[in-house]
Parts: C-alpha cells; sequence; structure tokens
C-alpha cells in the first residue's frame, strides 16, 4: 500500500476527544487524495466520534471513503482511561466500514462489538482468542487483516 500516514496524537495518558480529532482532522486537511482510516483500539473511537462530528466538514467526510476498524474498545467502562469518547455514536455510518473484533478483547466484549457493527453498518469479522488483537496476539503481518482491509479498498 503507499501513501500511508500515521496521525500522531498527543497526551496517551489521558486522551482528550476533542483534542485528537483536531489533530485527525488537521492531518486529513494535509490529504489530497481519498483517504480510508485504519484504526485500532481508542482510534476506532475517535474515527467513529470524528465522523458523526460537527468538526468534521462535509468535504472531510466525502474525502473519507471508509473505516478499517479493528478491536474497538468499550468506551462506556467505569475505569476507562478516556471518559470523553463516550458514548459512542450508535448511528449507521455514511461509509463503508469493517470491524474486527476477538471473542476475548479484555477492553471489549464481543457481543458489544457485534452490536456497534450492526449500528454502523459495518461489515463484521470475529477472531477467535486474538485478545486485542494487537502485537500480543501472535498474528505477524496478519494477512487475513491485509486481505479484509483490500477488500474494503475495493469497494470503495
Amino acid at each position: 500500500m503507499t501513501n500511508i500516514e500515521r496521525v500522531q496524537q498527543d497526551n496517551w495518558d489521558q486522551p482528550e476527544l476533542d483534542f485528537w480529532m483536531a489533530r485527525l482532522s488537521a492531518q486529513i486537511d494535509a490529504c489530497k487524495d481519498d483517504v480510508i482510516l485504519v484504526a485500532h483500539s481508542l482510534g476506532c473511537a475517535l474515527a467513529v466520534h470524528w465522523i458523526f462530528s460537527h468538526k468534521s466538514s462535509v468535504l472531510h467526510v466525502k474525502q473519507v471513503k471508509g473505516l478499517f476498524l479493528v478491536a474497538v474498545p468499550d468506551v462506556r467502562q467505569t475505569l476507562f482511561p478516556a471518559p470523553s469518547f463516550s458514548p459512542m455514536p450508535e448511528m449507521r455510518l455514511p461509509i463503508n466500514s469493517v470491524l474486527i473484533a476477538s471473542d476475548n478483547d479484555p477492553w471489549c466484549d464481543i457481543e458489544l462489538s457485534k452490536y456497534w457493527g450492526q449500528c454502523w453498518g459495518s461489515e463484521f469479522h470475529s477472531l477467535p482468542k486474538a485478545g486485542h488483537i494487537n502485537s500480543e496476539s501472535g498474528l505477524g503481518n496478519w494477512e487475513q487483516g491485509q486481505m479484509w482491509l483490500a477488500q474494503l479498498m475495493n469497494r470503495i
């Protein structure tokens, strides 16, 4: 894949949704091409909030063509370290999306992940015993994930 850029967020100890959305908007402003947001964990919550936010202009939303969401966390948890990300929007996304969850993710129950996938109209995939779907999951280059991302890109 070409033209990949990572959005570097500040303050991972106490993330604030508004600041993170501003950084994401600035990064998208700098892009000249269409965008697919590929996100993990709290980045998924950011991406979904951003799509539904008044801070994302109509031009931004038209430029963002898809969301690839991996291991969406349950932002409603009492001890969740980023309370400004709650509640999670529960409306249908206006763009194509894929949501991938694990049946033993410590940050989100698989049933809640399925529910959000239904709310958002996302293509849903469940991985068995992959935890929070990160380097500890032992997926290596995660060819299956790359295939799902390529399929999303082909639909756009």
